[in-house]
């Protein structure tokens, strides 16, 4: 029999080798098709005497990523459609859906005959739920190897099997741990976990998992033999009443009760250790279905898995612009901006000039990128040859001529305008027509830089975020000339540095900083009402933000939210800004002289290591004090989440933005914005647009009028629109389709 996605072949000693190699994917997925394939797989095999046992792996780099995201969107297409026609049985129709794979998974344990997963690089969510199902796995020891179950990491949890799989394996505290956080684990971690029995070199993956098999490895998973212990003992032991009552606070201080996913995995393994296999995996699909129907569950997989995938598959690249070849990559300015980008686009393969104003500070430059590299190797991330290698290709240089043949050219210097002119000058006398600029300004507009430019059409803003090579969002800026061949070139660079790219129309702040401003704005307006520093930055974490917005100035710099502010002034007038935020900005920067972390000293003390940094202890001097408990923390909340979401559908009123996918998935990678809401423009259509109106009419009516909601989101909520309604991302022939 022939099959689509797999082939099967069968040795001499009677062990079929399984190879899933799905075409015209760089990595297989499971789709209804792939599982509709294995399930005959299985009932093959089990009905061909002559084979003993199966080995499974893939014929690519990597073994799988999991679920593919068109089968993720069916299944909430389809509850949607049920709920409609019928509520009473959607759901009922929903678990059947999510069951399927569970059900598939344990007919393959059960089948009778020893099944071996042999896993090479990534293995992750089902896929790896389906190799907890077979009977012995065994994994290469290559750098590339990952094994993860990252569910939580897109709103749901490990529902075909893993929660109760993971804990009958490992201890309970580490199956926790691994599953609440979505951690990757290498192949030697895994083992010493007890998720994997072998690891070995790369060509020894098949020989050693067909080895198991004639080893007389036994088709019987060790939970359906009779005696099984949990490991630790389970759930009534002495060991496991310390775990458990503390789990449910540990899971609270970190998520603040955000993730009803997170929640969920501690309920499936707490009722799944008390109970049979197969009512273990019942309970597990209950929950599944139940946090399959909630908003956080269906806001987060559009927006991190769904959304994300397809703006890093090039959502938004202009047709019919042939693919760029890059080769060279020229980066002027080689401050810690200029240096980081130069390191991450060495980091992708790609040739890279380092320019500066002299030999000096360009080899300065790349001294970033050998710390990084450093860094790199004593994690193990990089092999000393490969450091060797990446560094190799920075070339620090004074000399502009050095640019001749770059293909794209990154200007990464002051965020001023006359040294910016400069230098787009210098770098159009040398580089050839074809070349594009990027300008990575986090401030200035595009269309005022691109003046300086003899070729507007081929100038383009590429703002990164510090620090580079963490930070996973490029937010890609069209000025008002540039043409379609340079956002392509942007988009494909970004995209072969792996970030994931937004495209914003061209205004002051763009779209993320004009958000994140907004945030720490609200925090001023809280200091100055008297509201304790603590409250604000722990109301703020509450509400679901990675880190608090007095913080987060103090990493930006307080004086740069000074200058903002001043340049804000003098471009727009006095009334463009809060005269009361300037006032504390002043008096923080030039009277106290406290400017963020870089000088040891902002909203927060940084006393030496390894001392933690605190809050300044004066701030509460600055303005009169509410006493605590008569501020309502849930209306904080409510403040940095609603200001925040305003200025966001904002973007999306004057065209900055015009996919809500963008705002969405940069309000989360940029500056965090409570994942468990989808993003910005989610978490408004996740409340109804009406829902969100009230609520800011109500809280401008407290708390001022840059809570006034916009003539837009009024439009939206007398139509009972949404964000993803009104601006559909999707042409139509894709939702035929």
């Amino acid at each position: 029999m022939s099959y689509t996605n797999f082939t099967v072949e069968t040795d001499a000693d009677g062990i079929a080798l399984v190879t899933w190699d799905m075409p015209g994917k760089s990595m297989n997925v499971f789709t209804e098709e792939v599982m509709n394939e294995l399930d005959a797989i299985i009932d093959t095999t089990v009905a061909d005497s002559a084979v003993k046992g199966v080995v499974i792996t893939s014929g690519k780099s990597s073994f799988s990523g999991g679920a593919d995201l068109s089968m993720i969107k069916s299944m909430f297409t389809l509850y949607q459609q049920e709920k409609s026609a019928n509520p009473d049985g959607a759901a009922q129709k929903l678990f059947d859906l999510v069951g399927r794979m569970t059900g598939l998974f344990r007919k393959l344990e059960t089948c009778g005959k020893p099944w071996v997963s042999a896993i090479n690089g990534t293995c992750m969510g089902g896929a790896f739920e389906m190799s907890l199902a077979c009977h012995g796995r065994v994994a290469s020891n290559a750098k590339s190897v990952k094994i993860a179950l990252p569910e939580v990491k897109v709103g749901i949890f490990p529902g075909a099997g893993g929660t109760q799989r993971i804990s009958r394996l490992t201890d309970a505290q580490s199956a926790l741990q691994m599953m609440t956080t979505g951690q990757s684990l290498n192949a030697s971690r895994a083992k010493a976990m007890n998720l994997v029995h072998q690891v070995v070199e790369p060509d020894q993956l098949i020989p050693a998992a067909k080895q198991m098999i004639k080893d007389g490895l036994k088709p019987v998973a060790p939970w359906d033999e009779k005696g099984f212990k949990v490991p630790g003992g389970g759930i009534w032991t002495p060991a496991a009443a310390q775990l458990w009552p503390a789990a449910p606070a540990i899971l609270r201080r970190e998520t603040s009760g955000n993730y009803p996913g997170a929640l969920a995995i501690l309920k499936c393994v707490y009722e799944g250790l008390q109970v049979p296999f197969d009512t273990a995996l019942k309970i597990e699909q209950r929950y599944f279905t139940q946090v399959l129907q909630t908003t956080e569950a269906f806001s987060m997989i559009r927006s991190l898995f769904i959304s994300m995938q397809e703006l890093n598959k090039g959502a938004r690249r202009p047709a019919g612009v042939p693919k760029t070849e890059l080769r060279k990559v020229g980066v002027v300015g080689a401050g810690f901006m200029g240096a980081s980008i130069a390191y991450v686009t060495a980091a992708a393969g790609f040739e890279v000039i380092l320019i500066d104003r002299d030999i000096e500070a360009a080899t300065k430059g790349r001294g970033v990128g050998e710390g990084l590299v450093k860094d790199s190797i004593g994690k193990g991330r990089l092999t000393q040859d490969e450091g060797a290698a990446l560094l190799s290709r920075i070339t620090p240089s004074a000399d502009y001529t050095d640019l001749k043949d770059a293909d794209l050219v990154i200007e990464a210097v002051f965020e001023d305008r006359a040294v910016k002119k400069a230098v787009i000058e210098q770098v159009e006398a040398v580089i050839p027509e074809t070349t594009i600029f990027a300008s990575n300004t986090s401030t200035l507009p595009i269309t005022g830089l691109a003046e300086n430019s003899k070729r507007p059409e081929q100038f383009i803003g590429v703002h990164f975020f510090s620090p580079v090579e963490k930070m996973m969002l490029t937010e890609v800026i069209l000025g008002k000339n540039t043409g379609d061949r340079a956002l392509a070139v942007a988009l494909d660079y970004v995209a072969a540095i792996k970030k994931t790219p937004i495209v914003v129309n061209d205004v002051r702040g763009f779209f993320v900083n004009r958000c994140v401003f907004r945030y720490i704005h609200e925090a001023y307006d809280m200091l100055i009402e008297g509201v304790p520093a603590a409250m604000i930055e722990n109301a703020a974490k509450m509400a679901g933000m990675p880190v608090g917005p007095l913080s987060l100035n103090d990493e930006v710099a307080i004086d740069l939210s000074q200058k903002i502010l001043k340049a804000t002034v003098a471009d727009l007038g006095p009334k463009a800004v809060d005269a009361r935020h300037l006032a504390l900005i002043n008096k923080l920067v030039d009277e106290l002289d406290r400017r963020g972390r870089k000088n040891g000293k902002g909203f927060y003390e940084y006393p030496a290591k390894p001392a933690k940094k605190f809050l300044w202890p004066e701030l509460k001097t600055l303005y009169p004090q509410k006493p605590a408990d008569e501020i309502d923390v849930s209306i904080l909340k409510q403040r940095f989440l609603v200001t925040i979401a305003l200025e966001a559908a904002r973007t999306m009123e004057e065209g900055i933005v015009t996919d809500p996918r963008e705002a969405d998935v940069g309000s989360i990678l940029g500056f965090g914005f409570a994942p468990y809401t989808g993003g910005a423009l989610s978490y408004i259509d996740g409340m109804g647009v009406k829902a969100f109106v009230d609520l800011a009419e109500k809280l401008a009516s407290a708390y001022g009028d840059h809570f006034r909601p916009t003539p837009l989101l009024k439009d939206m909520a007398a139509k009972g629109e949404t964000f993803y309604g009104r601006f559909d991302p999707y042409p139509a022939t894709d939702r035929a389709a």
